[in-house]
């Protein structure tokens, strides 16, 4: 008996038409220095811009979208996990002081859809395009037998470029200094196993509509990472440290780009409803809460004083809310919450920010 690769379950017609789908997308995000277009072995990237600089350190750093891809299966909405994991790797190398020079995108599948495909890159484009960074590969694997038809998972990684005596984080970061908070457009793409389960056991579907959300849950559960490079790119002469509030909640990241013998007190804000919504139905602990999901915080800047409201109005500026959250301090040898410590020695303690939940 003869058997084909298609009667294995992989169908290669079905990968180039979902090629064909998303070339104009991904076009769009190659500027000038991008050599060869989309469907090489390997994307080609003329560097000649780091010959400017006198030590060039190159930064990257790698991520996926997480279980949030489940709701947008559940679902059948694809073409918003894209920005989600733009958000979830490029800016985590801006953390660092880093322009991002490139992004590739991996997403496997049970079975190629070339729309649904499609959707998912077009997604990814866009939110690169947003950021002048170019999409420069990627690829589609499909993996009949191990992922279900309309399963699918994705991936990406990002690398950036930063004067060495430019770099970002702890060694910058003084006593006095202000942490600013920049706002969440949500969830972001963290915590969905916790936030999934939550619906899951009081029998939420996805369509179900919140009166406190003003829609579905599910649309506000899709709605997609704010993306923070720009701005941030903006202000990094003004910073000293940046602080990606992903997975581990606010403390333990905030912990991370804090030196040794320095404590950030971080005190309370309004959290945004969705998190409420979440913290009731679940009854969840406040400890969970914080260490899982980010509670209206998406980025953090640790800023001299003298620079804090510029920083902020230049924030509003690019429509995204921010606010004085806290201040640096010597450590005072005082509880942090959870005990977070950062693997540079540093520590947060948060006050009062659970009113309300």
């Amino acid at each position: 008996m003869k058997i084909t690769y298609s009667q294995a379950g992989v169908d290669t017609g079905a990968g180039d038409r979902a090629v064909e789908l998303m070339k104009s997308a991904v076009s769009k995000t190659h500027g000038p220095n991008v050599i060869g277009g989309v469907g090489g072995f390997a994307g080609l990237l003329d560097a000649s811009e780091l010959l400017a600089y006198r030590k060039p350190l190159l930064a990257t750093s790698t991520d996926g979208v997480g279980t949030k891809v489940a709701i947008a299966q559940a679902l059948d909405i694809h073409d918003t996990i894209g920005q989600d994991l733009v958000g979830m790797v490029v800016d985590d190398i801006v953390v660092v002081g880093a322009k991002p020079l490139l992004m590739t995108d991996y997403i496997a599948c049970g079975k190629v859809v070339p729309e649904r495909i499609a959707d998912i890159v077009r997604g990814i484009a866009a939110a690169c395009a947003s950021i002048s960074t170019p999409l420069l590969g990627g690829e589609t694997a499909e993996h009949p037998g191990l992922l279900g038809e309309d399963e699918y998972d994705v991936a990406g990684a990002a690398t950036g470029v930063v004067e060495a005596d430019a770099v970002l984080g702890p060694d910058r970061v003084r006593a006095g200094d202000i942490v600013i908070a920049m706002a969440s457009s949500g969830i972001h793409s963290n915590g969905y196993s916790l936030v999934r389960k939550v619906l899951e056991v009081n029998g939420w579907d996805y369509t179900k509509h919140v009166d406190e959300l003003g829609t579905t849950i599910g649309e506000e559960l899709l709605v997609p990472t704010r993306l923070y490079t720009n701005v941030c790119l903006d202000l990094a002469d003004r910073v000293h440290a940046y602080c990606h509030v992903t997975g581990g909640g606010l403390a333990a990241n905030l912990a991370r780009v804090l030196p040794i013998g320095m404590l950030a007190e971080v005190s309370r804000w309004d959290v945004p409803p969705i998190f409420r919504v979440i913290a009731d139905l679940g009854q969840v602990p406040t400890q969970d809460l914080e260490a899982t999901l980010n509670l209206g915080v998406g980025m953090l800047a640790i800023v001299p004083e003298e620079h804090a409201q510029g920083v902020i109005s230049v924030c509003a500026a690019a429509g995204i809310p921010a606010w004085e959250a806290g201040r640096v301090m010597a450590d005072d040898g005082g509880e942090a919450l959870r005990g977070a410590k950062g693997v540079n020695g540093g520590g947060v303690r948060l006050t009062g920010m659970y009113t309300g939940l």
